[in-house]
């Protein structure tokens, strides 16, 4: 009789070659190269350790710290970002932190605003092969409340709730983006419900931080990636979730 895992487990598995870095607790995923860039600008003058892992890269710090904090990227789409995530979890993964982008769906969720997805309606193609029965699919309720303690005090607004996520950015019709946003659901983007989905599947903890990139509210796209209040808080994103997961270091449960 074949195990739980012979059913339910791929022919190709992620594991950890002998050339790979092991990776402390806390790894945060920048989706976006030039978000994956601050963080490597954000570490200037430290030991930081580059892994390329041909469809990603993995940034380590070797500065003697027990359990040190990580961050990899870029991943475009749900199937790269997993297959990133499944990668980093098999380093040691426990405690993932997702930084990206989407586009506001609600007129009062506007161009740099900060969005913390709590749940994701999935359009993409990936979560379906993860069977995670009736397990709920969202992010990590912990994780989701030190984000939101973190922005507090900084004093950073922030809307936490559903996103929708898609394979297909020119398909954001009008009729989808209307039927969505009367259902409440505050932004569209590429991974999360993926991202969600496999958590569950890996038993490792999982938030995420979006900031809005463009609006579809109006029924028409308003880009904003040259917009100062998106540039800055980008930046400011990736500050405040590095400074989290460095203040997490080597504490291994308990969130």
């Amino acid at each position: 009789m074949p195990s739980k895992e012979e059913n339910t487990e791929g022919l190709i598995r992620p594991m950890k070659r002998k050339t790979d870095p092991s990776l402390g607790p806390d790894v945060i995923l920048a989706l976006i190269p030039t978000d994956l860039a601050t963080l490597v600008q954000l570490n200037q003058g430290r030991d930081l350790h580059c892994v390329d892992l041909d469809h990603f890269k993995v940034y380590r710090l070797r500065d003697g710290i027990k359990a040190p904090p990580s961050f990899a990227g870029p991943f475009l789409g749900a199937p790269q970002a997993v297959m990133g995530m499944e990668k980093v979890i098999a380093l040691g993964a426990k405690r993932i932190w997702v930084w990206g982008w989407c586009g506001s769906l609600q007129p009062g969720l506007r161009i740099g605003d900060l969005v913390i997805p709590i749940h994701a309606i999935s359009e993409e193609g990936t979560s379906q092969h993860y069977p995670v029965g009736d397990k709920p699919v969202s992010t990590d309720e912990g994780l989701n409340r030190m984000l939101e303690e973190t922005l507090r005090r900084e004093g950073q607004s922030f809307s936490s709730g559903t996103t929708w996520t898609t394979d297909a950015p020119y398909r954001e019709t009008p009729a989808k983006v209307k039927a969505y946003q009367e259902r409440g659901v505050l932004a569209v983007e590429m991974e999360m419900s993926a991202l969600m989905t496999l958590a569950v599947f890996r038993s490792v903890k999982l938030t995420g931080l979006l900031v809005v990139s463009d609006e579809l509210s109006a029924l028409r796209w308003r880009p904003g990636f040259g917009d100062p209040k998106f540039k800055r808080n980008c930046r400011l994103a990736g500050r405040l979730l590095w400074d989290l997961v460095e203040s997490l270091r080597g504490q291994e449960s308990g969130y």
